[in-house]
């Protein structure tokens, strides 16, 4: 019990926080919003954070947030490359909508600076347990490609992602990330499907 109370007041900290980030930016949200927003104490936000600064790598911990949310709606019976669609559509969606740009180039630069843990390329997050098992399936069925490894597809795709976010934040957001993402993720998702002989 104390071990979920712990993960459930962390959760807390760290849905504040971006929810603020989000809201106020990240220069304007102090550690005292943060605990205010969260309902916790300053004690247990430097229980887990060392600082504001601390936050920033934890958005990947938003993202499996949402990857686990959409693992209990999404449909079953869709074949491989329409789950990976959906479940790019969807994060895709979500950053456009709650996470600003300034506030994702940070992110992605502090994992470009990181000298220890890069928690986007952490393989044991939700987001690759769950991208391994679509397409462990996907291949089980004959949908995916059998010539290419489970790890050799999901790296791609997640590369593909990180590429996208990338590019659109080295661009200054000026094009629609979602409807790019709709547009293109199928076409590269393709090269990736069993071809019918």
């Amino acid at each position: 019990m104390i071990k979920k109370n712990a993960r459930n007041t962390k959760g807390r900290i760290i849905s504040a926080a971006w929810k603020l980030f989000y809201e106020q930016g990240y220069e304007d949200t102090t550690v005292e919003d943060i605990v205010f927003e969260s309902e916790t104490s300053k004690g247990s936000f430097y229980h887990y954070f060392d600082g504001k600064d601390a936050l920033l790598g934890t958005l990947a911990n938003v993202f499996d947030e949402k990857y686990e949310q959409l693992q209990t709606v999404m449909d079953p019976e869709m074949d491989a490359i329409d789950k990976m669609i959906y479940l790019n559509h969807e994060l895709l969606a979500m950053i456009d909508s709650s996470v600003s740009l300034d506030l994702l180039t940070r992110l992605l630069s502090t994992q470009l600076l990181a000298k220890g843990e890069k928690h986007l390329l952490d393989r044991n997050r939700v987001y690759f347990r769950l991208l391994r098992q679509i397409v462990a399936e996907g291949q089980r069925r004959g949908e995916l490609r059998s010539d290419r490894t489970v790890n050799d597809i999901v790296k791609a795709y997640a590369l593909w992602e990180r590429a996208l976010l990338y590019d659109w934040c080295l661009c200054g957001g000026d094009y629609s990330l979602v409807a790019y993402t709709d547009s293109m993720t199928p076409m590269f998702l393709e090269s990736y499907r069993e071809k019918k002989i």
